[in-house]
């Protein structure tokens, strides 16, 4: 069957292969282990943002220090608010894995875009607004500004997948049950 679209016994689906994009008769196995790691990643987040908070004087760039320590404590409440609402997405098993781990990647990947800025102390090439504040970034090699670059801009397209899919999976459907 793979290659070919055909209707299956998922109720206003399609399968392509083995990826299935449709709210599925009986649920998705994979949200509540989803959600636990999410809430498992919401706490690490956090944890993260207040040993960061120690750091911060001994960045090479202490103001992105600040902005790391405030996106992770702020991405951590985050991933604990969506894993406390993924059980209830209505998401085939290949959209919720790509969901998942769209999310995932682009919590992570700005934060360790920013991260290593502030490490670094460079990055103004991609975080432009910090290069002109007191403590903030200057210009880096060439590596450094692609390292930078690639982490922060690759987050965009991820996350924004990724919400797509998670407002497609909150959408109401003919057999959804009354909150």
């Amino acid at each position: 069957m793979t290659g070919k679209t055909t209707k299956s016994s998922f109720r206003g689906g399609f399968r392509y292969g083995w990826m299935v994009f449709a709210a599925m008769s009986r649920p998705n196995p994979l949200l509540p282990r989803q959600a636990q790691r999410l809430l498992q990643l919401g706490i690490i987040f956090i944890f993260y943002s207040s040993l960061g908070g120690f750091a911060i004087p001994f960045l090479a760039s202490p103001r992105i220090g600040l902005s790391v320590h405030t996106l992770s404590a702020f991405q951590g409440v985050f991933l604990l608010a969506v894993g406390l609402f993924w059980p209830k997405l209505k998401l085939g098993i290949a959209a919720s894995w790509i969901a998942f781990w769209f999310f995932i990647y682009g919590a992570a990947a700005i934060l360790i875009a920013y991260t290593i800025a502030a490490f670094w102390g460079v990055g103004n090439e991609t975080i432009v607004l910090a290069g002109e504040l007191p403590h903030g970034l200057s210009h880096g090699t060439a590596f450094q500004e692609t390292v930078i670059k690639v982490l922060a801009y690759s987050s965009a397209p991820t996350g924004l997948a990724s919400f797509a899919l998670i407002l497609w999976g909150l959408r109401w459907t003919s057999d959804s049950q009354s909150p």
